[in-house]
């Protein structure tokens, strides 16, 4: 079988779709691949920077490790702003649904809101609310979601910072993105897309 038999998704065989998932799970592994792409992609991404956007990445990941944070936080901090050439808007809630199948819970929530919580450092520049961050308060991860901006996030854009380089954060990215996806023993049973209400 070279492509399925069906035109419309309600007409597909099981065949069909034993067929796709092979070729899903066999595409699925290159994951890791197109990640460290779309990280050198920043290199040409957004400018006005004293550091190129991958530079940022990769200075917020060596904060991180140089903190002592673990594997997933390091992770988080490397992919973080993965979402800014496709979703300059949102690229937070992008980035946090690419890594949410394989961590805690807790560093998708952070990746997810780093957006609103760094605009604490230059939204009054523009008559914004610096603050919009307290609406999550008390949120159990609001304290490690002002940390992640404050230590990796805005710090990182010093063009003499050593930095270390993608290939040393390549094997940390593999190990993550080798784990079964939505493993309810890495990522716990709360839905961390959901807002509390």
């Amino acid at each position: 079988m070279k492509t399925v038999s069906f035109r419309q998704m309600k007409e597909g065989t099981r065949e069909d779709y034993v067929f796709l998932d092979g070729l899903e799970e066999e595409f699925n592994k290159g994951l890791v691949d197109r990640l460290l792409h779309a990280l050198r992609s920043l290199e040409h991404s957004l400018s006005g920077y004293q550091v190129s956007r991958l530079e940022h990445s990769l200075q917020s990941a060596s904060r991180a490790e140089a903190d002592g944070a673990d594997e997933e936080m390091i992770i988080a901090a490397l992919l973080h702003d993965l979402g800014d050439d496709l979703a300059p808007y949102n690229h937070s809630q992008l980035a946090a649904s690419i890594i949410r199948p394989y961590v805690r819970a807790e560093v998708t929530w952070v990746v997810q809101h780093h957006g609103v919580f760094q605009s604490y450092y230059y939204a009054h520049h523009f008559g914004e609310n610096p603050n919009e961050r307290d609406r999550y308060r008390n949120h159990p991860w609001y304290r490690t979601c002002v940390e992640f901006c404050e230590r990796y996030d805005q710090a990182s854009f010093d063009p003499d910072y050593p930095t270390s380089p993608l290939a040393h954060f390549e094997p940390m990215l593999r190990r993550i993105f080798s784990r079964k996806p939505f493993d309810p023993e890495v990522i716990g049973e709360e839905d961390p897309l959901v807002e509390e209400s």
